[in-house]
């Protein structure tokens, strides 16, 4: 270990004792603390550690788990140098334990008292193994994961312990599927040292699963994904002083962003024989507490620390002055299988050495109180009555007098009863929403002050640079998609033509799908002459794709639920159960909606809700039925990817069996939407919690693949850069050159006067004028011999812009719609549906004929004609009644 000066560390004391924030230098410089030095560091952080356990209501507590450890299987794909749990297939007698067996070892720790199952098996050993693969596929179980799953949901069922899953490492949809089977998860981060994964010869060289990117990528999804999560740091492995304080930084920013991480262990290296790293030495016990003394300073009161009991010796006492405040799970019957040589110590024997540290021992459940208390959206409903058997209600801890029994693990039985403000598809266009935001503004997005913390890094940029993350706020004088005067067109318009905007007009007309980045990122910046010059070249374009009609559909929206807690934040439809504007229609007011809209000739449904945590696994495959039940012949145009992701996850069904089951119940296409901006680095900051790219992608081209076409989308003009528009639309375009799949791609301004995003300071308010209109020819441009359609969002932009992108390569309105309650409860202003003769009129100045279209782009039966032009195009009941004349 490098020395560091005394003064040096006498000034980040300093800085420790008067809770000054740290960095990662002075963390380095703290670690090399020993002797009064380090008996200083303890007590500061020992006082940040009893800060923390008294605003958890929990002073002078430290907690533990009673848990039972159960080795589903010890191979691995990983090949790590100190590892003694991984081994072979032939000194395994089977590849996994059978379900007897997983339940034996459950049944036993239940009669000892525990609570807690804690899975623990390597990294995807199918990968690896034959004899694993060959046993999954002879017990029906297409990988490790649906058997972990299987065997979580049996212990729930038949013993009654909470799975806590320790699998390696997890992708975001693996976190879909796994958090209704298991109120926690974990994996240790170990290190953020690239050297030791890179380099030949140390400990993680070779182990695909031990990349410091993709272990913090795990971190991040189990807080986009609510999963309360366990991780931690290895010390002395071969990292160095500031590897470890690096690591230690790297969990705090995750902590802070998602506000997921539920405990941190910091974990010393145990020299094991037969290892490659056997002939190492221990790390030193002082070296531990200086790293958990670190570690508390860094991240803070509210994060729970811990030390495994049984590496420490006999030094409990260090360890509590450090700063732990929980000595992790405690096994009464099994071995600790990763460290079999260091047995646990009694429980009785924990509660005596704690106590003479001056704390109380006292047992908590695998899920922190602090999550329990929380519930939603920490907790899946399903999993809700087998914690509260075995919680106290009013601390979160284990109860003392539980009866550990199976209970059903079964889909939530919130069904379809109607509950909340169902009338909110109407009353949104006349008493508005309740209020500007939901009750828990502050927390169900993660960490306002992280995110802005996380962006502060890039500087903000004009949205036509390529340098920065954050688009700049529009500049004075220039309009938003909502605002006043909308359709004007940007400052500036009079000037010329830029050369490098000329080039790119040239080649814009000779090659459209050509364009350079760079090209098509000039075109974005185009006013004036060129901006005009631009829309006349993608409306040429359009008269040869799709002609001079002015289509549109006569459909309507049903948004069966708005309770969600996905933390998009972008979105105000989104509301928690309890809150005022939060409702969820019954399948019969599904159905009710759909044949309102068939009597007044709709072709089209248009569905899609929130992610409610209540609504049983088969909920759209029931709203899908309930619909062509009674209106038959309606086109079920139906669940974003999001949704779909969702489905698959609670039926633990592939994407594309569940496709094809939603295409058997009655779901015809799939709305494009969920895609935002398909780049993670944009998605992450826009949501929380919703679904990274590559799904995006996977479930898009499966659709197409099972026979569902699908639209595609892209919202626009948040925290963006045109570079990033660009870029969205070329992907959507390489995707319809494989697939063919897409009807037509669809443009969202992004609605900022409600957005949380946009609330919290984030996010400008919308694109203005002059790149609505740019980037609605662009895509025409970019689009060309891919998707002959392309669409604007009335709802979204105001009349006479939409008039202006018709002009300019658009010739699709979308629909009638009847009912729009998303759009409108983030502040747009352009109403919940238009009737035909509205949309009509918006286009009769430009003297192009409008047309009403189906779904797929074909004409209506003259019977749905006859009826759409009866009602104009939209059903009585949710239309504006207008005042009485006063005579």
């Amino acid at each position: 270990m490098d020395l560091v000066s005394d003064s040096a560390l006498r000034r980040a004391l300093a800085r420790a004792r008067d809770g000054k924030s740290l960095d990662v230098a002075e963390a380095t410089v703290l670690l090399h603390a020993r002797g009064p030095h380090l008996d200083s560091l303890l007590e500061h952080a020992a006082r940040v550690r009893d800060a923390g356990l008294e605003a958890a209501g929990r002073a002078g507590i430290i907690t533990y788990s009673r848990k039972v450890f159960i080795p589903l299987t010890r191979l691995c794909r990983d090949r790590c140098g100190y590892c003694t749990f991984a081994t072979a297939p032939h000194k395994l007698e089977s590849p996994f334990l059978s379900p007897d067996e997983v339940l034996e070892i459950a049944r036993q720790g239940a009669a000892m008292g525990c609570k807690e199952a804690l899975f623990t098996l390597g990294d995807r050993p199918e990968d690896r193994w034959h004899q694993a693969r060959e046993w999954l596929d002879a017990h029906g179980y297409d990988d490790t994961l649906s058997y972990v799953r299987a065997m979580a949901i049996r212990v729930l069922e038949e013993i009654g312990l909470l799975p806590h899953l320790n699998p390696g490492v997890l992708s975001w949809r693996d976190l879909q599927r796994l958090k209704p089977v298991a109120p926690s998860m974990g994996m240790m981060l170990e290190t953020t040292s690239r050297r030791l994964f890179e380099e030949k010869g140390q400990p993680h060289y070779g182990s695909p699963d031990k990349d410091p990117a993709v272990r913090m990528r795990v971190l991040e999804d189990a807080g986009r994904t609510n999963v309360p999560f366990t991780t931690g740091i290895l010390i002395g492995i071969g990292e160095t002083v500031q590897d470890r304080a690096e690591s230690i930084f790297a969990i705090r920013r995750v902590a802070r962003e998602y506000g997921g991480i539920q405990e941190v262990i910091v974990q010393n290296f145990r020299a094991k024989p037969d290892t490659a790293m056997r002939g190492l030495p221990d790390a030193d016990l002082q070296e531990l507490a200086a790293t958990i003394a670190v570690a508390r300073l860094v991240l803070g009161p509210r994060v729970r620390l811990q030390a495994p009991p049984n590496l420490v010796d006999s030094e409990y006492e260090l360890m509590i002055r450090a700063g732990i405040d929980d000595w992790g799970g405690v096994s009464p019957l099994t071995p600790d299988h990763v460290n079999p040589e260091r047995p646990w110590p009694q429980i009785d024997e924990l509660a005596a050495r704690t106590g003479e540290a001056g704390f109380r021992l006292r047992e908590r459940l695998t899920i922190y109180p602090e999550y329990v208390l929380a519930g939603e959206p920490w907790l899946d409903p399903r999993l809700s009555t087998h914690v509260a058997a075995l919680a106290d209600p009013a601390t979160g801890l284990a109860r003392e007098d539980a009866v550990l029994e199976g209970r059903p693990w079964q889909e939530p039985d919130g069904g379809f009863d109607a509950s909340g403000r169902v009338d909110l598809h109407v009353e949104v266009d006349t008493s508005g929403r309740a209020q500007d935001r939901r009750d828990d503004f502050d927390h169900v997005y993660g960490d306002w002050d992280a995110l802005r913390d996380r962006l502060g890094a890039v500087d903000p940029v004009s949205p036509d640079s390529a340098a920065g993350l954050l688009a700049a706020p529009a500049p004075a004088g220039s309009v938003s998609a909502g605002g006043p005067g909308a359709g004007t067109a940007a400052a500036g318009g009079g000037r010329g033509v830029s050369g490098g905007v000329r080039q790119a007009l040239r080649r814009a007309e000779a090659d459209p799908a050509g364009l350079t980045d760079d090209e098509a990122v000039a075109l974005l910046s185009a006013e004036g002459e060129a901006l005009d010059e631009l829309a006349a070249i993608a409306d040429a374009l359009r008269t040869q794709a799709a002609g001079d009609d002015v289509t549109y559909v006569v459909n309507r929206n049903i948004n069966f639920t708005n309770v969600c807690y996905t933390g998009c934040r972008f979105c105000a439809f989104a509301q928690r159960r309890t809150d005022a504007d939060a409702y969820t229609l019954s399948l019969d007011q599904v159905a009710d909606r759909a044949q309102e809209a068939w009597e007044a000739g709709a072709t089209e449904v248009c569905m899609q809700g929130g992610i409610h945590p209540d609504l049983p696994g088969t909920a759209y495959f029931d709203i899908a039925k309930a619909v062509k039940a009674r209106t038959p012949d309606m086109h079920v145009h139906a669940f974003s990817p999001m949704e779909v992701i969702n489905g698959a996850s609670r039926t633990n069904m592939s994407i594309r069996d569940w496709l094809e089951a939603a295409k058997e119940a009655g779901v015809d296409s799939l709305p494009g939407t969920a895609a935002e901006i398909l780049d993670d680095d944009v998605r992450w900051v826009l949501t929380k919690g919703k679904l990274p790219t590559k799904e995006w992608i996977e479930v898009i081209t499966t659709a197409h693949k099972v026979g569902i076409p699908t639209t595609s989308t892209m919202m626009y003009g948040h925290v963006d850069t045109h570079l990033h528009w660009v870029r969205h639309i070329k992907l959507i375009r390489r995707l319809q050159e494989e697939t063919g799949g897409f009807s037509e791609f669809v443009l969202l301004p992004f609605v900022h006067t409600s957005a949380p995003i946009y609330l919290a300071g984030i996010a400008r308010p919308g694109p203005t004028a002059q790149e609505n209109r740019a980037v609605h020819a662009l895509a025409r441009i970019l689009l060309h011999g891919a998707i002959d359609n392309i669409q604007c969002s009335w709802v979204k932009l105001r009349d006479d812009l939409c008039r202006q992108v018709l002009q300019g390569g658009v010739n699709d309105l979308g629909g009638t719609l009847m009912e729009e309650t998303i759009s409108r409860m983030a502040g747009s202003e352009n109403g919940s549906y238009k009737t035909i003769s509205e949309l009509r009129a918006m286009v009769e100045v430009s003297g192009r004929p409008v047309r009403q279209r189906t779904t797929e782009y074909g004409v209506p039966s003259p019977e749905r004609l006859q009826a759409s032009q009866t009602s104009d195009g939209v059903c009585q009941s949710v239309r504006r009644v207008l005042p009485i004349a006063q005579l």
